[in-house]
């Protein structure tokens, strides 16, 4: 285990400043470097050709997650040290969380999983020195039907298939490879694809109850909601840019493939280290004004701050929080409004002092049919030193961790002993409790993407660049899309302060 890096260490990773730029952003980035570094320079010695005054930062970026951190990176890679980077939550990390175990180890809380085509974050991590490790799954899964009878299956670590629903597949991969994943409205059967659910549209498959299961237990564990409520043409999309349903959702092979070393946390903790005191928490940002102008004034818990460029690498959700002067164009400001912020994802977690469950010949899933426990899943550390397991609960469950956490450790241990009653640690984390989170994810419902609104995501505003997630043009809502998003975002406000001082003015 690394320890937790300080906010105000160096960050020095042993590699050039100019060896990283090349390889995470290209000579695209390269090229802004040198107007970037000039205007830098002319401010320190008095100011730009503007004249405008020497406290004013190139960029301010708001969000301290993977997006915002990998932006704030970018910028600092090309030379620029002139931007800020504001956070409202008290940590960085934003939809990453890790538990900080007792022993030192950890266990994730939020988002955790990479796997093959999520080339940003395994890039970043290699960057960064950090490791990744498989995700355990040898060994046998346990259901509970409703009627509380358990039965076992050995898949291989991944959600098995009939015959049935291999149809289902295939026919959902075919679908998909008509639908642009960066925009899907634009698909030749676009409207009539967004215009039913995922639930309607295996309907008519007549799958059995584990299939369905299956189905069901896949795609709510990336939407974190029923499929009832997620279109069609977003799931399409999604599964066209991981490049088929199991690369989507499954384990070996899928994008459920490794962990992160010391969790999904660490890596902007280690990005939030090397920025250093360019960093404000609890510091949420209030009001932008002047965005229409040459310099954009940006109310922040944190003070008052002034930019040529401002970075808003938050959730769409997050942004119609904000008070924006002059009001946003209707589209944009329609589409923070109306985008679906409410899918929370509830994840807990188990310790004991090995994984005993291993020695049985479980794999440590557990489901529950029709009940409360979506799914349980071995989360110990690689070197197997204490025994961890995790699971995506239904938000209804209790919130009392004297009640929730018995509760689950008895139907564990109905499922894999009864050591699964001698736990050490219980810890619940409940995404739609948190303030600055909104959402966990953001599935979107049928009739969204075919509403217009969407083409707004990604087109900047003024001196506004929208970055985040839910911006990515492939890998959206994973960690991958985050640090894409972030990485496009810093060429977008480099190149703008670049073409900003080859014009002679900001």
């Amino acid at each position: 285990m690394k320890d937790k890096p300080s906010f105000n260490d160096s960050g020095a990773q042993g590699i050039s400043r100019r060896q990283m730029l090349l390889a995470a952003t290209g000579t695209a980035l390269a090229t802004a470097v040198a107007s970037s570094a000039s205007l830098a320079a002319s401010k320190a010695t008095g100011g730009d050709a503007a004249g405008a005054d020497a406290t004013v930062l190139d960029v301010v970026v708001i969000g301290a997650g993977l997006a915002g951190l990998t932006a704030a990176r970018d910028l600092k890679l090309a030379g620029n040290e002139s931007f800020v980077v504001l956070e409202a939550n008290d940590r960085v990390g934003g939809r990453t969380l890790n538990h900080h175990l007792e022993n030192g180890q950890y266990s994730e809380s939020g988002g955790q999983w990479v796997g093959p085509g999520q080339t940003a974050i395994y890039d970043l991590c290699r960057e960064l020195k950090i490791g990744m490790h498989p995700t355990y799954l040898k060994g046998k899964s346990v259901y509970r039907a409703p009627d509380g009878s358990l039965f076992e299956e050995d898949a291989g670590g991944n959600f098995s298939l009939s015959p049935e629903m291999h149809k289902v597949v295939e026919k959902l991969n075919e679908l998909a490879a008509t639908v642009p994943g960066e925009a899907p409205w634009t698909a030749p059967r676009a409207a009539e694809l967004d215009a039913i659910s995922v639930a309607e549209f295996i309907e008519p498959f007549g799958l059995n109850t584990l299939d369905t299961l299956s189905f069901e237990v896949g795609l709510r564990l990336t939407d974190t909601i029923h499929h009832q409520k997620v279109s069609l043409l977003y799931a399409l999309s999604r599964i066209s840019t991981a490049g088929s349903y199991h690369e989507l959702e499954g384990f070996t092979g899928g994008a459920q493939e490794q962990r992160i070393e010391n969790g999904s946390q660490y890596i902007s903790e280690v990005m939030a280290a090397d920025i250093g005191d360019k960093l404000h928490l609890s510091s949420p940002v209030r009001k932008i004004s002047g965005w229409d102008g040459d310099i954009v004034t940006v109310h922040a818990d944190a003070g008052v701050f002034h930019a040529r460029q401002v970075i808003l690498a938050i959730s769409p959700g997050l942004c119609d929080k904000v008070d924006f002067e002059p009001a946003l164009p209707q589209q944009r400001s329609e589409l923070q409004k109306r985008w679906p912020s409410y899918a929370p994802g509830r994840k807990t977690c188990h310790v004991y002092e090995r994984p005993f469950w291993r020695d049985k010949g479980y794999n440590g899933w557990f489901f529950t049919i029709g009940g409360e426990v979506m799914w349980a899943y071995d989360n110990s550390p690689q070197d197997e030193s204490i025994g961890v397991i995790n699971a995506f609960i239904y938000p209804s469950m209790s919130k009392d961790p004297a009640v929730l956490g018995p509760k689950l450790a008895q139907m564990y241990a109905e499922a894999f002993g009864d050591k699964a009653l001698n736990y050490t640690e219980f810890h619940d984390q409940d995404w739609g409790e948190e303030p600055w989170c909104m959402s966990c994810v953001s599935p979107l419902p049928p009739g969204f993407l075919t509403s217009g609104l969407p083409a707004a995501l990604r087109t900047p505003l003024g001196r506004l660049v929208w970055s985040g997630t839910e911006t990515a043009d492939i890998w959206f809502t994973y960690m991958d899309g985050a640090v894409r998003s972030g990485h496009r975002a810093a060429l977008q406000a480099l190149g703008s302060l670049s073409s900003a001082t080859a014009g002679g003015a900001c």
